[in-house]
């Protein structure tokens, strides 16, 4: 099986979903702590870089962002698969020339409706998803920080009203998300409730809102990995 790089980078943040879908797609995922990452992405076929609660350029409160941008531009340089799930995204959009903004008022909680744009038709990843691009994209949200300016080489690929990019791609094999597509509806019921609620925002409402469309995240989230795995056999030499 393909070897593949999944940086952790909060101990708060996990594999989710990917810890069956990946092997189930002939990917071998290796969980790698931040602070743990190898110096380059030999003997990987794909990275996959999880989310966080922090800026990809917050180089003094999480000293492996600067080798993880390394790698980034070491996959991008090198054709080797990419995916970044929200900070991933972020951390994908701060090294080929987009912006992030922290606190951006583009706020997002549980589960969003998004829209698959015209210009995915032809996507590897995007391109064949069930229900789309007719119907929404069903997928978890968490952050307050967003892609404010998207990268200059980048195709937009995924939007919504409230935070406009929420998937592109950069070159032929690297995908930003701003969404969770590892993560199960059910794990809403875990999140800081305190926190939410400082936000104005009920945790079980919210959580219970979430499973209304589990049955198409999931089929909608695992087509994703599965075409985004696709990508790295295609790459295998």
């Amino acid at each position: 099986m393909r070897r593949v790089l999944v940086v952790l980078n909060s101990p708060t943040s996990s594999m989710g979903r990917l810890e069956h879908w990946l092997p189930e797609a002939g990917l071998d995922p290796v969980l790698t702590p931040g602070p743990e990452l190898p110096d380059s992405l030999d003997g990987f076929g794909g990275v996959v870089l999880l989310g966080g609660g922090f800026m990809p350029d917050d180089d003094a409160g999480h000293p492996f962002l600067a080798r993880e941008r390394a790698l980034t531009e070491h996959a991008l340089a090198y054709g080797v698969p990419l995916l970044g799930l929200c900070l991933g995204g972020q951390l994908l959009a701060h090294v080929t020339g987009g912006g992030v903004t922290a606190r951006s008022g583009e706020t997002e909680r549980g589960m969003c409706a998004l829209r698959v744009l015209p210009d995915a038709a032809d996507d590897p990843v995007f391109g064949d998803l069930p229900g789309a691009p007719d119907g929404p994209l069903w997928m978890i949200e968490n952050h307050e920080d967003s892609v404010t300016a998207l990268p200059p080489s980048a195709t937009l690929l995924v939007t919504s009203d409230v935070c406009r990019t929420q998937a592109f791609r950069v070159g032929e094999a690297a995908w930003g998300l701003q969404f969770h597509p590892e993560a199960r509806p059910e794990r809403i019921a875990t999140w800081d409730e305190a926190a939410l609620s400082e936000q104005g925002i009920d945790r079980a409402v919210l959580a219970e809102a979430a499973l209304v469309h589990a049955a198409e995240n999931e089929a909608q989230s695992r087509a994703l990995v599965q075409a985004w795995a696709n990508v790295v056999h295609a790459g295998a030499k």
